[in-house]
Parts: C-alpha cells; structure tokens; sequence
C-alpha cells in the first residue's frame, strides 16, 4: 500500500499537475491513513483489504479526535482520490471509499471588506510612498525627490534594514494593487513572470490550478503602483547576481515579484506582508491575501457584473463556487439596510 500511495503521489506532480500544497497535504492525509491501520504490533493490510467500514471507522476516528468537519472532509477526498487512482491502475476492482458519505459542511460566506475600505487602504499605501527615503536623506528634500534612484540604489546596499522599513512598500503596494485588480490567488501572483503581462494593454497571463491559463485585465492603479516597483525590482535582482550578463541567468530572474534577497517572493511572504500594512494602517482587520480576491469578486457583482464573467476572471470550474459572492453581496446589503433604514 505504501508503495502504491508513493506512485498516486507522484501521478499527481507528473500527470496532475496539482499545486505543492495539495499535494503535500494529501500525503500527510494518507499517511495518516496508513498509521491508523497500523497500531502497534499490526500489519499493514494490502489494498484489497480495505473496506468502506474500515474507512467509515478512520472517519469516526479522526471525529472523536475533534478535527473540523472541513478537515475530516478534506482526508475522506484525498482517500477518494487515491482509491480512484488504483481501480484506474487496475490495483484494485472498485473503490472502497465510495460508499463514505462526507461530513456536511457549513456554508461559509467569506468576511469581504467594503470597495470603500479597500479603497482607503490601498489609497494609504500609496500616501506613505512618499515617506520612503531614508533618515540619511530626509533633509535635503528637494535631492530626496529628484535623486530617488540614486537614493534608493544606495539605501539598498548600506541599509538592508531599510527593506523591511520602507523601500520595499513599492513592491509591497504593486502586489496588494495587482491582487485586488486582478482577483488572483496568492499562488498565481508569486508564480507571475515578467513575460505573463502585457503592460501596454493591461493584461496578465495567468497560470491557475490545474496548470490552467486565464487572461486577466488589470487597472490603472495597479499599472502605476508596477511601474513605481520596476527600479526597485532591478536592484534588487542586481545586488544579488552581479553584473547585467549574470542577472540574466539567474532563476529568478523572470519572476515579477522578489524578496530582498532578489529570488520569487512566497507565498507565506505575502501572508506576512498583508498583516504587516493592515498594522502600519491601524486597521483592525483579519486580512490575508485571499481576502483581496474575494473582495474582487464581491465588487465586480456589485457593480454588475455577470456571475459568469467573474467566474472566468477568477479561474473557477464550476459556477457553484463563484456564487458565494452572490451571497456575501446580499449579506452586505443587509448590513447596510440594518444600519440605515429607520424601521430595521
């Protein structure tokens, strides 16, 4: 079974596609499988000894051990997955988990924020551009201002602290811009590339789960916030490989959002950096990256938009996961008529 569990694992980065965390997850799911087959003492049984009841069991397990439904859930998918892959492998005749109902789960309605609030957050971002030179520099403003890429080029190789203080809120404002113009999961935006946008006519080239292209339009606001990020974007790649010859090559070269040490910003990274400008704003929000997505799709449902349009823009398969934000958009409008209407 293990080795089986090893080729389905590997079936999923070769044929499937699927993104690192999934599969990272479904093998910690069923190796956790595997360890409750195996209690101390016991065998691991061979895959055709497994039955819906023993599933059913794993199941009511993981309940008395208090997980979520929503993780139960997700366990009893990836063992669905797996079984699926050894009946298509001919390992087995049928499925034992097919039999398993999932755990109901509840309707969530994401938290969004008002395109109000989101427009004074990311309008804030951009007044504190101006504060970004360093204390060296503060006193000659009109040099400050006129010099910038020469202030900023040499903050970058004395004062590495300046990164985390100031400079890199030009490329942490072009990527908070960019997920909320586009709608795009944080997956998708550390894994654009210089050659995925189309600056002239504002248009991502976007690759989504399953490997899945989308074109995604983007606006004015995020175009400026990029084109303030483009010289800090150059440094930064410089000062870590060298000379122009050697920037080239690097593997990090053609990705559109870096750390400061010049290689692909990740995804926890951009967790970090969501919750750090919500701080520095003084908002009391709990805002992460995917929230800006969902605020996205909310305001362009709001302002008219086709549920089937903001599906497409969003790389959704199915249609049922988009109109979720048909429900936070009614739910929004509640709280407005509850705060406003004098017989609420």
């Amino acid at each position: 079974m293990k080795q089986a569990i090893e080729s389905y694992l590997e079936y999923l980065v070769s044929v499937k596609n699927s993104s690192p965390h999934t599969i990272s997850n479904y093998g910690k799911d069923l190796r956790q499988f595997v360890d409750f087959l195996t209690p101390p003492g016991a065998v691991l049984p061979g895959l055709t000894a497994i039955t819906h009841g023993i599933i059913r069991e794993f199941v009511a397990h993981l309940h008395d051990q208090g997980l979520e439904k929503s993780s139960i859930a997700r366990k009893l998918a990836a063992l669905r997955s797996f079984f699926k892959y050894c009946v298509r492998e001919g390992m087995l005749k049928e499925s034992p988990a097919r039999l398993v109902p999932t755990p109901k789960l509840p309707k969530r309605i994401p938290s969004i924020l008002s395109a109000e609030e989101m427009n004074a957050f990311l309008n804030h971002l951009a007044e504190m551009g101006g504060s970004l030179p360093s204390k060296k520099n503060s006193s000659n403003k009109n040099s400050s201002k006129k010099n910038w890429p020469a202030i900023q080029a040499a903050a970058l190789r004395s004062e590495p602290k300046l990164h985390e203080e100031g400079l890199l809120l030009r490329r942490d404002r072009a990527l908070l811009e960019l997920l909320y113009a586009a709608g795009l999961r944080v997956s998708e935006l550390t894994g654009l590339d210089l050659a995925d946008i189309e600056q002239k006519e504002r248009m991502l080239r976007v690759t989504g789960k399953g490997n899945k292209e989308r074109i995604v339009p983007y606006g004015g606001k995020a175009q400026e916030a990029l084109e303030k990020y483009w010289p800090l974007r150059e440094e930064l790649l410089q000062q870590t490989s060298g000379g122009y010859a050697s920037r080239r090559t690097t593997p990090h070269s053609e990705a559109v959002f870096l750390n400061y040490a010049g290689r692909r910003l990740t995804q926890r990274s951009v967790g970090r950096i969501v919750k750090k400008y919500v701080r520095l704003v003084n908002m009391n929000w709990d805002l992460h990256p995917h929230s800006l997505r969902h605020a996205f799709a909310t305001h362009l449902l709001a302002d008219g938009a086709d549920l089937r349009a903001i599906q497409e823009l969003l790389g959704h398969q199915s249609l049922s996961t988009t109109q979720k934000y048909a429900h936070a958009s009614i739910r929004q409008l509640m709280d407005i008529y509850d705060k406003s209407h004098p017989h609420a």
